[in-house]
């Protein structure tokens, strides 16, 4: 059985409001988990898709047309592209730690300036890869980007 306590404290309550600074702190706070969440979409259907896999992963490409009796979840078995798709949330996990120090040291606005600067490098760099490597570096900067901005904000 759950027993509730209620405190009764001297004095006056708290007229707690909702103005535009909560609001807009709300959504700053929650686009962290969007950045994550829209990147496993489109990473997901990005790592599916035909010609993405025969150029950059041609032994998924291969197995995923020979073998036609596994299921969907074996013909991605890669460990290169599983390090593909992890980088980004490594990358991002690790830069959140280096960016609370660099946010202390020299404050929030050189902190969104790396950030903003890594994630564009780190675009920059997925749009012309010539590499499964490239990709890879691309989506670490990318990381660098989001762990950033989600500690920045």
């Amino acid at each position: 059985m759950a027993v509730g306590i209620a405190v009764e404290r001297g004095g006056r309550e708290y007229n707690g409001r909702m103005t535009s600074f909560v609001v807009l702190s709300c959504m700053m706070a929650a686009m962290g988990g969007v950045i994550f969440g829209y990147d496993i979409g489109i990473s997901g259907g990005v790592t599916s898709m035909e010609p993405f896999l025969k150029k950059f992963f041609p032994e998924v490409y291969t197995k995923m047309k020979e073998d036609t009796k596994i299921s969907n979840y074996c013909k991605f078995d890669s460990q290169l592209l599983t390090t593909f798709t992890s980088s980004l949330y490594i990358a991002g996990l690790i830069a959140s730690f280096f960016a609370s120090s660099v946010t202390k040291a020299y404050g929030r606005k050189p902190s969104i300036l790396i950030g903003g600067a890594s994630f564009l490098a780190g675009a920059a760099l997925g749009g012309a890869a010539l590499n499964v490597y490239m990709l890879i570096f691309g989506r670490v900067l990318l990381g660098a980007g989001v762990g950033f901005a989600n500690q920045v904000f």
